[in-house]
């Protein structure tokens, strides 16, 4: 019997359960202790308000101990209008007192009544230049609902974004 060998995807601290019917579940534990006195640094912690490159904005809440966010996201197409609807982003950021340039992820959900539902999901991570300027990296892939299978083609968008702090 061939003895399995530790995967680059998964660390000992993340958890895939059984199939339970039509969905893998996937459990993330975070990595650091948090005590109730815990500060992090003011660089690269993402609550505060960010400009996107493609011309939107988002405004994050604080931190929580755990590092979990939400906030609100006004992608370009609602700046143009003047429209005042932001969308809610949920999200978590990793312990930026272990690391200085840590990672982040959240999701966009989008509530336009003349669009398709959609969700957008972001991935990245933040940078300090040599000047001390915040810079956040980010992957994102739009999913689209479609009204049948045939039309799945055209439901998943994805590009890349960069958000700097707006101060």
């Amino acid at each position: 019997m061939k003895r399995a060998t530790a995967s680059p995807f998964f660390s000992a601290r993340a958890q895939v359960s059984r199939w339970t019917g039509p969905v893998l579940l996937l459990r993330l534990t975070l990595p650091w202790p948090v005590s109730a006195d815990h500060t992090l640094p003011l660089q690269c912690v993402l609550s505060g308000t960010w400009q996107s490159s493609l011309g939107g904005k988002m405004t994050i809440s604080a931190l929580s101990a755990l590092g979990e966010f939400s906030g609100l996201y006004r992608p370009a197409t609602m700046m143009a209008s003047n429209d005042v609807l932001a969308l809610p982003l949920h999200g978590a950021q990793q312990n930026t007192t272990q690391k200085e340039q840590p990672t982040f992820g959240f999701t966009v959900k989008c509530l336009f009544s003349e669009s398709p539902a959609s969700m957008t999901v972001f991935v990245g991570q933040c940078f300090v230049d040599d000047k001390g300027e915040e810079a956040l990296r980010a992957a994102w892939l739009l999913r689209e609902e479609v009204g049948s299978p045939k039309e799945n083609w055209k439901a998943v968008r994805f590009g890349t974004n960069t958000f700097t702090r707006i101060k």
